[in-house]
């Protein structure tokens, strides 16, 4: 009877890394990612309503010692012609990120994003101060937008 118990234990110890390992595949289909778009509309309100939301935080997992800093970094839809309501506005320039999320947090969203986007930026729309700073990237062709931001909510 206790060999049954002991192979059975064993048992349940191999199949749980299995287990968890498909748990994390099924309910992260979506990544590690976050895809509530409010935090997004409240730091970026020129922005409007957005979509299909796909971003991570440099307080996700933390790996350490907390800073006070904030980071957000993904991709998000723009509503239907707000991206031909920003170039109207305001000036833009053929410009795509110099990265393909290289950061340590960023590593889920690694390999996401539209097919062949063609990026362009506005620099008015870029906020680039001491203690925030924020880069937004838009794709012409799917209506993304790219985003990094350092404390955006000021």
């Amino acid at each position: 009877m206790e060999r049954r118990k002991l192979i059975g234990i064993g048992a349940g110890l191999a199949v749980l890394p299995a287990w968890w390992t498909l748990r994390q595949v099924a309910n992260g289909a979506e990544g590690d990612w976050h895809t509530d778009t409010t935090p997004l509309e409240q730091a970026f309100p020129l922005l409007g309503r957005l979509t299909d939301a796909k971003w991570v935080s440099s307080r996700d997992n933390d790996r350490g010692v907390p800073s006070p800093e904030l980071v957000l970094s993904g991709l998000a839809r723009l509503a239907p012609g707000k991206l031909a309501e920003l170039t109207t506005a305001h000036a833009f320039v053929s410009e795509g990120p110099a990265d393909d999320f290289n950061s340590w947090f960023e590593k889920p969203l690694k390999g996401e994003g539209p097919d062949h986007p063609q990026w362009i930026r506005s620099h008015e729309l870029d906020r680039d101060g001491s203690r925030y700073t924020t880069k937004l990237w838009f794709d012409r062709r799917s209506d993304i937008v790219r985003f990094w931001a350092l404390n955006p909510y000021g």
